[in-house]
């Protein structure tokens, strides 16, 4: 793509974006708060851009890409979190050869938030992840895995607070079970805990105690399973839990091109949002907030 028709393109989606819904168009453009939020999940190890000649993705993605996008995206918006939902590791000869070097030091360059693990991270052990771990800028949160035996014991954090322009931001991360997609020895005495639990106690403290005004959970769940009626997914997360306002998944590899509406146990409107794979597609989620923190939000899938 041409770079004037990529800023173009960019532009156009900065500003459907930048429109909030209708319960904030009484207040005056000052009154208003906005958080803009950016998301990747299971960009496995691509570096590049797809070629020219690749049949599902031609020209598609690439560090440098999204790099340039998120650039100009922070210039327009002073208050952005940039998060990945896991599987970092795992897909292509950069992470064969580095072993994770690279992309982590490649997120950190982009200034990412947060990011949560996914199951292909532990594919060169939980040693070779937490040997990796200089390179990342970022912190990790998985709140479901406890690592009190491991070398990570101490070294992921359940939540991370943040602070954007008096708005309180709180982040969790859930793990998928790992029993069954990866080796015993690659994740050794890590104990599974139950997410939907988990995402309660975090919740409870968020919201309850720490008096976040947005929660978002970073999920490697999945987004959905058709004929696994008893598996944990991102949509039943938030049907079964309370507080949580977006959840960000990975590991189905599910493209949306706007977050999915969940209600959750009492009612309230839950956003759950996933963008594929490989690094092709950009989640974006604005979330406006008045006078009182009553939020609204817009959201959309930003192609690279």
């Amino acid at each position: 793509m041409k770079r004037r028709d990529f800023i173009q393109k960019t532009a156009a989606s900065s500003a459907l974006l930048a429109l909030p819904s209708l319960p904030l168009m009484g207040f005056s453009t000052n009154e208003i708060k906005q958080i803009t939020i950016l998301h990747t999940n299971d960009v496995h190890s691509h570096i590049d851009p797809f070629p020219s000649n690749d049949p599902k993705s031609p020209n598609m993605g690439g560090v440098s890409r999204r790099a340039t996008l998120i650039e100009n995206i922070r210039k327009e918006q002073p208050n952005v979190l940039l998060l990945d939902a896991g599987d970092i590791f795992q897909g292509t000869p950069y992470f064969n050869y580095y072993g994770g070097e690279l992309e982590f030091k490649l997120m950190s360059m982009m200034n990412y938030d947060l990011a949560t693990m996914g199951n292909h991270d532990f594919d060169n052990g939980i040693d070779g992840f937490y040997s990796q771990l200089p390179n990342a800028k970022f912190d990790f949160v998985v709140a479901n895995y406890d690592f009190k035996n491991t070398v990570l014991d101490q070294i992921t954090k359940p939540y991370k607070i943040f602070n954007k322009n008096g708005i309180k931001i709180g982040v969790f991360g859930i793990g998928i079970e790992l029993e069954g997609l990866v080796d015993k020895k690659s994740y050794k005495e890590t104990i599974y805990q139950n997410p939907v639990e988990m995402a309660q106690e975090m919740t409870r403290i968020l919201k309850k105690e720490q008096k976040c005004d947005l929660i978002i959970c970073l999920s490697h769940l999945g987004y959905q399973y058709k004929n696994e009626e008893n598996k944990i997914s991102d949509l039943k997360l938030a049907a079964q839990t309370r507080d949580i306002d977006l959840i960000i998944g990975g590991h189905t590899h599910t493209f949306l091109d706007k977050p999915t509406i969940v209600k959750n146990l009492v009612g309230q409107e839950v956003l759950v949002n996933q963008v594929g794979c490989y690094g092709i597609n950009l989640g974006r989620i604005d979330f406006y907030f008045d006078a009182n923190k009553n939020k609204s939000h817009a959201g959309k899938t930003i192609v690279v």
